[in-house]
């Protein structure tokens, strides 16, 4: 019977090409986007986990996915200070708007004081130095490279202003363009106000019940554990869940439909043929298997095809937009049974139609 598979998809090879092709667009559509999905969400929760504080002390609406303000008193800094079992503590003002070259078609910056955000975050600077006035930045390795700058270049933020860049940091810890907190309470008009304030509690310390102390001493804040935030990556992305589904079923609906259009259009042009097997004796259930059975190896080359075409544009995607791709098995098995499942269910209908081909009514009306 692999003979005559194989020979029933030679005999065809651009319709079997468009079949193949059109499985694979449904594997792409699984692998490629969900693999760019997760790969980003993780890409933020890693740059979230370059945080070394325990806990992140804010006003509730302080800060949300795609805005944020300084709202959040200054003067907390000394007050958290107070509490036993706090370490340090470093006020952030954190700026977000949209912008069309942006990670997520925003741009984000950090409004820091460089000395104390450093020393609790094991960070150094790798080429510069530390942003002082008002018009300086600083950036992390990859958005230098990404945006081909150097040091004494200027950047645009907050609409046209100009600024400068002073010096490349690492590792990556939050937003990748940082400038100092004074400079962003200024541009915003809010002066003593940040948008939320890191906590760092002492070596062996009790993070949860520090953090009750802190709800208990300044009620009415919002206290988060950064662990939390950074579990929940891919859930603060609002109808990521909704599109990945929708692209799964978008995925199973076009390799289905190709094979489906595919088969039927074959059997059309193989009546002859079928009719000539059927009289040699031939049954249904046989000729069910063979349209199966082609469907299947179609699916099979599709996945092949669409695993190269998925790794092969990740690879390409990373190096020219720093995009970044995480494949997981969970989606790969998903791809792989979309592909399978879609071309047998696919050909379901042209098999049942080709079995139920009266061979005396086909070679007689030849």
């Amino acid at each position: 019977m692999l003979e005559l598979v194989l020979a029933n998809l030679r005999t065809r090879p651009f319709r079997t090409f468009i079949s193949v092709i059109g499985v694979a667009l449904g594997v792409v559509l699984v692998v490629l986007f969900t693999g760019l999905a997760r790969g980003m969400t993780n890409d933020m929760a890693k740059r979230a986990n370059n945080f070394k504080a325990e806990i992140l002390f804010t006003r509730p609406g302080a800060m949300g996915l795609t805005n944020s303000n300084l709202s959040v008193s200054t003067g907390y800094i000394d007050k958290l200070k107070e509490i036993e079992g706090v370490e340090s503590v470093t006020a952030v003002g954190k700026y977000i708007a949209p912008n069309a070259k942006g990670r997520f078609g925003l741009k984000q910056v950090d409004g820091i004081d460089w000395e104390p955000f450093a020393t609790m975050n094991e960070m150094k600077i790798v080429r510069g130095r530390a942003m002082v006035a008002n018009d300086e930045v600083m950036l992390d390795e990859i958005q230098m490279r990404d945006d081909k700058l150097n040091l004494g270049d200027t950047i645009s933020l907050f609409g046209e202003k100009p600024y400068k860049v002073v010096g490349v940091y690492s590792p990556q810890s939050g937003s990748r363009t940082k400038m100092t907190l004074a400079a962003m309470q200024d541009v915003l008009s809010s002066e003593k106000k940040c948008s939320y304030i890191l906590v760092k509690v002492k070596n062996g310390a009790d993070v949860e019940a520090i953090a009750k102390l802190i709800n208990l001493a300044l009620p009415g804040n919002k206290i988060d554990l950064i662990q939390d935030l950074i579990l929940s990556a891919s859930d603060r992305l609002p109808g990521l869940k909704p599109f990945l589904r929708v692209l799964v079923g978008l995925g199973a609906f076009v390799s289905t439909i190709f094979v489906l259009l595919s088969m039927y259009t074959t059997i059309t042009e193989r009546k002859k043929e079928i009719g000539i097997l059927k009289s040699l004796g031939a049954s249904k259930s046989f000729i069910v298997t063979v349209i199966e059975s082609e469907a299947l190896m179609i699916g099979v080359l599709g996945v092949i095809a669409g695993f190269f075409v998925s790794y092969t544009s990740s690879f390409v995607i990373q190096r020219l937009f720093d995009l970044q791709f995480e494949f997981t098995w969970d989606w790969i098995l998903i791809a792989i049974a979309i592909a399978i499942l879609g071309s047998l269910v696919g050909a379901l209908y042209p098999a049942w139609r080709a079995s139920d081909i009266d061979p005396v009514l086909v070679l007689t009306n030849d």
